[in-house]
């Protein structure tokens, strides 16, 4: 390390007498700056790969640096020295363990490209696929740790020296990027972080991974697809506009740090390549940035701020999620606030037309160390991710206006429309429906209402009064017929106002409407139920699906006298602190081992940490259960979350075996699923069977209603014993005055009792979810737009997003929440009734032209969208 220390010295002083040699001799300031970069060029390959990887991130910064300098420096992005090709030979044997025609029957010994690390060559496998080989070159590895090393020592000098690089902390946040940079000699780390890019850009219309050939990777060889494309450097000969292209390369590299929370961490010309007609090819993963959930949600949320002018909020956000703050910070937190937000200000509003991006992270460190402070280890990497992606489309489009393409992006990425997109419905709807919006104005005066205006992270700006709702239709006080297809969230799957839910309910008005005592209605649906699912011995009625919940689940803390409880990310269990765990937007911990996290501000902290949360379909997380088994009251599931629209029955097979082994009781949430999807829900159409059943929706005919079902000694956990004192040892309580009301009782069994007699109406649900989730398929198909539609047994989801992910999380950080919002508006002005939500529902009484309406309706709707650009092209 001692010479690698003097090698760095003695080469920064060499350097700088060259420096002032080239200054006294050369006159030409043209040609000065070029031997001055050739000077430096030389310095740098001499030193070895790390100081090359600092080259090729200069080399991108046209803004800093002159047209001589870039040029000059370009050469260490992909033409650095190699490998003589009998050293090639050995290094390639020396990994396949053999022959290299054994493996390759042709290999091109000279490499096309050779940059810091490793260097690149073609060759063919013997099915005849073209393949690149990348292979680190010898002697590397080595001389990479000696070169942190010796920079590092080198640099705690400087700190001892210089009170300025104490304040900054510039040894520290060199061990930060030394973390960063020391992978990038493993090619086996590569290769799974290669994998794992290429699978969030699955499916994207532009971006494009080349495949690994795991079977042939090895520590110091990636094989992988071949790639035949426009080197970065040479954007010209791309077949679309450099406006266009910078605009790609800038949504690239936002989409992997604010959505995927995974990105390329040195995206320069040399690691990016170009297809004719203007897809990224991205490459060489050595260096990667990686963002927790929480710091995607801190990313998305301080930007979210700025684009609002909420500059104390932005401050906020900003210090909390990305500042390391030292006593100096909290002790002067006002002063702090107040030169920060100057900060932001200055550069998100007052500047936003000339963006720089140097000169806004300058700017903030000097902010941070006015006040003994310095960024968090993962934003040091993201610095550097922004600075050499925004230095490279720079470089494609000089004239790129960087902060307007941010905001662009990170706008389409909020939960709200854009101010434009709002102006524009505002005047639609002013015309269409001014009744509602007069309605809207007037219930903000007194009313808070969350289901249909004020909703938790999708209010809606432009709601629907309804004045009357008939079959699978409603009617606003305006005139206007919609298509309606949100069905209450559920509830109206036979459609508005049937013949026997009107008939059972002028029958009960006319008997009364009897609650808190016995009636015959009561336990006809109670029958009802029980007869419905095959486990089911025993039922309790309630008021709602979120009671059912809070009612099985003390049964199940009851019964097994333990508090914790099992649930899955993504699921919702209704409003109750339990049911939001981890429910909606915001996630915590690895996505193999989610930690709980508050559904909503205001929940019991205590309940939040009771909570294990697992990921739907992970198999081999059950495990999880195991290991907290003795605390666990139950595990509670959506067997067909609908948020999503899956159904992975394999998986629920070993939920029910890994339960029964464990003896901890499984909860079903069919609230929406029950008696939508089939008579008796996902177990009957699975086979596989809960102990309870929390049901809703459906059951009700419209009416509040809720109910749990399971075996009878669950159940009956709140079913007094006659014994008061042991009532409160062993029994839970359960209660609710209108719980099994004659009301909602007669409507419900009139639902199921036509459900029972109909059966073809399930048929014929699934018939038409399939028609229509075709019709939407194909008109975002025919028009470019990346749209996923997942649908069955009557309920859908379209998400506007490149790829499918499986997990939740990915879902919601993938989503398109702007196009999604505005979509249901766009379908407002064409006659149908989108909720905000992600998912919708279709009734037995839509018909056949009711799916062509809605058909036609979203395609017009996608062709408005397109021409207001709410889709990145």
């Amino acid at each position: 390390m001692l010479r690698h220390l003097v090698k760095a010295v003695f080469g920064i002083v060499r350097e700088a007498t060259g420096y002032a040699r080239t200054a006294l001799v050369e006159r030409d300031v043209t040609t000065r700056d070029r031997r001055r970069a050739e000077a430096v060029l030389g310095f740098l390959l001499h030193m070895g790969p790390i100081y090359i990887k600092l080259g090729q991130v200069a080399a991108t910064r046209s803004d800093l640096l002159g047209p001589d300098w870039v040029n000059t420096l370009r050469t260490l992005q992909d033409r650095t020295p190699h490998m003589s090709r009998s050293d090639t030979r050995r290094a390639v044997e020396r990994e396949l363990g053999g022959p290299l025609e054994s493996v390759f029957p042709t290999f091109d010994l000279e490499p096309v490209a050779s940059a810091s690390v490793a260097q690149v060559h073609v060759a063919e496998l013997p099915d005849g696929r073209k393949v690149a080989v990348k292979l680190v070159k010898d002697g590397v590895p080595g001389e990479i740790e000696k070169s942190l090393r010796a920079m590092s020592t080198l640099l705690r000098l400087v700190d001892r020296c210089s009170s300025r690089a104490r304040q900054l902390d510039v040894s520290r946040r060199f061990d930060e990027v030394a973390r960063l940079l020391r992978p990038q000699a493993d090619m086996e780390q590569e290769a799974r972080q290669q994998q794992r890019i290429g699978d969030n850009f699955s499916g994207h219309a532009y971006v494009r991974v080349p495949a690994v050939q795991h079977e042939l990777v090895t520590p110091r060889m990636l094989v992988m697809e071949f790639v035949d494309g426009i080197p970065g450097k040479d954007a010209d000969r791309v077949g679309i506009s450099r406006r266009q292209l910078a605009q790609r390369m800038q949504d690239t590299v936002n989409t992997m740090l604010y959505l995927h929370g995974l990105s390329h961490g040195d995206p320069h010309p040399g690691n990016v390549m170009f297809t004719p007609a203007g897809e990224i090819v991205l490459l060489d993963f050595g260096v990667t940035a990686e963002l927790s959930e929480d710091e995607k949600w801190g990313l998305s949320s301080f930007y979210y701020a700025c684009i609002r002018k909420e500059w104390q909020v932005a401050t906020e956000r900003f210090t909390r999620f990305f500042v390391h703050a030292g006593p100096e910070l909290i002790a002067r937190r006002a002063e702090y606030d107040t030169d920060m937000t100057r900060t932001l200000t200055f550069h998100f509003d007052i500047s936003s037309n000339r963006w720089s991006t140097v000169s806004y992270f300058n700017d903030v460190n000097e902010v941070l160390r006015k006040y003994s402070s310095r960024y968090t280890a993962n934003f040091t990497k993201v610095e550097l991710v922004f600075l050499s992606g925004e230095g490279f489309a720079s470089q494609v489009d000089p004239e790129i206006d960087i902060w307007a393409n941010a905001r662009k992006f990170t706008d389409r990425y909020s939960p709200y429309m854009s101010a434009e997109v709002e102006a524009r419905f505002q005047d639609v709807f002013s015309q269409q429906m001014p009744t509602s919006l007069q309605l809207r104005e007037r219930a903000a005066g007194v009313l808070v209402a969350p289901t249909h205006i004020d909703r938790y992270f999708f209010p809606s700006v432009f709601p629907v009064f309804v004045h009357r709702a008939s079959g699978g239709r409603v009617s606003d006080f305006d005139g206007n017929e919609y298509l309606d297809l949100c069905g209450g969230y559920g509830p109206h799957l036979l459609g508005y106002g049937h013949p026997a839910v009107r008939a059972a309910l002028v029958e009960g008005i006319e008997g009364g409407l009897v609650n808190g005592m016995g009636h015959p209605r009561e336990v006809e649906l109670a029958e009802l139920l029980v007869d419905a699912f095959p486990a089911a011995e025993r039922a309790l009625l309630c008021n709602s699906g979120t009671e059912a919940v809070l009612f099985a689940v003390r049964m199940c803390r009851g019964q097994r006298r333990r508090h914790k409880v099992a649930k899955f990310e993504g699921h919702y269990h209704g409003f109750s602190d339990q049911g939001m765990v981890s429910s909606w937007f915001r996630f915590a911990g690895d996505r193999d081992a989610p930690e709980p996290i508050a559904g909503s501000l205001g929940s019991d902290p205590a309940t939040v940490h009771d909570t294990l949360v697992l990921q739907y379909g992970d198999v081999a997380g059950l495990d999880r259960l195991r290991e907290h088994a003795d605390d666990l009251a139950c595990v509670i599931v959506e067997p067909m979350p609908t948020s999503v629209v899956a159904l992975n029955t394999p998986f629920l097979a070993a939920l029910r075996r890994a339960c029964t082994e464990l003896g901890v009781p499984l909860v079903f949430d069919e609230v929406v699923s029950g008696f939508r999807v089939a008579y008796g829900g996902v177990q009957v159409m699975t086979g596989i069977e809960p102990d309870l059943t929390c049901l809703g929706k459906v059951i009700g005919g419209g009416l509040p209603c809720g109910a749990v079902v399971g075996r009878a000694g669950l159940i009956g956990m709140a079913k007094s014993s006659q014994d008061p004192f042991s009532d409160y040892e062993n029994r839970i309580f359960a209660g609710g005055t209108l719980s099994g009301n004659s009301l909602t009782c007669a409507a419900g069994v009139a639902v199921l009792r036509h459900l029972k007699a109909h059966p073809e109406l399930y048929r014929q649900l699934d018939d038409h979810t399939r028609r229509l989730a075709a019709l939407l398929s194909r008109a975002a198909h025919d028009r470019g737009i990346a749209c996923r539609v997942k649908a069955r047994n009557s309920i859908f989801s379209v998400t506007f997003s490149h790829n499918g992910p499986e997990l939740y999380r990915d879902r919601m950080t993938g989503s398109n929440f702007k196009a999604t919002i505005a979509l249901a508006y766009y379908m407002r002005k064409h006659g149908v009734y989108l909720p905000e939500l992600h998912s919708f529902l279709i009734s037995a009484a839509h018909t056949l032209d009711d799916l062509d309406e809605i058909a036609h309706a979203f395609a017009k709707s996608l062709d408005e969208m397109l021409a207001d650009h709410l889709f990145v092209t």
